[in-house]
């Protein structure tokens, strides 16, 4: 029995899901939602629009996020391109945190995608949580607006991305080291900062005082070395058809 045509089913269409669409609508052009786990949501927006978009978020009557719970600073060098760096260990011998071919050729990683700074929103009047994330314009010298002029919380947490990180946050009213010491060199948070640091600090009893030296400690790699007799980790067997 043949349906007609004007009482036919209509194509079915994907659910839209109101507060992602809320979020993009508030937050405008200059954001986009990414990918995240689900009941999550991860909202990314160009540094330019940086403080507006969090100026918006937290105003919204309809998401009211007016509490910030989290703000860090993060640097994607190598994420997803390569396995771990050691001097003397390959992916035949270790486990790795790159779920990549052995010896696949990395995707070059393109400028302005290296350092971002990341936000925790809290909605208390709508029990709501949100990612709020930017990436800094330049890798070299990477610097994004402050957000204490939005939450004043945000005042140490800067302080620690920018310790960490060396991320600068324009407008912020104190912005000094807050977790190194006062002569530290470097940002060690960074990916390309060396494990052994760059200088070594010890007490010196002829001129009682501290005093920091160049670092004596050999280049060394820091993970467990494991033999395996497995063919997961031989890939002349498995190119041989072992199951």
């Amino acid at each position: 029995m043949s349906v007609p045509a004007d009482t036919a089913a209509a194509p079915a269409t994907p659910a839209v899901d109101p507060l992602a669409a809320l979020l993009l609508e508030v937050a405008g052009p200059a954001a986009r939602l990414v990918p995240s786990l689900p009941g999550e949501y991860t909202l990314e927006c160009d540094a330019a629009a940086w403080t507006a978009v969090a100026t918006a978020l937290r105003d919204h009557p309809q998401l009211r996020f007016d509490q910030l719970v989290d703000l860090c600073g993060v640097d994607y060098l190598e994420y997803g391109r390569s396995e771990w760096k050691t001097h003397s260990a390959t992916g035949s011998g270790f486990s790795r945190g790159v779920a990549r071919g052995v010896g696949a050729e990395p995707a070059a990683r393109a400028p302005g995608t290296r350092f971002a700074v990341v936000a925790h929103l809290l909605s208390v009047a709508h029990n709501r949580r949100l990612r709020l994330r930017a990436f800094c314009a330049d890798d070299a010298d990477p610097m994004i607006d402050s957000l204490v002029g939005v939450w004043a919380s945000a005042n140490w947490f800067e302080r620690e991305a920018f310790d960490l990180f060396g991320i600068l946050f324009a407008g912020h009213p104190d912005l000094r080291r807050i977790l190194t010491d006062y002569g530290f060199i470097g940002h060690p948070f960074r990916k390309d900062f060396p494990l052994i640091g760059h200088v070594e600090v010890r007490y010196d009893p002829a001129k009682q005082r501290v005093v920091y030296e160049p670092v004596s400690i050999e280049p060394r790699t820091l993970v467990p070395r494991v033999i395996r007799d497995d063919h997961r980790y031989a890939p002349g067997l498995a190119a041989r058809g072992t199951k």
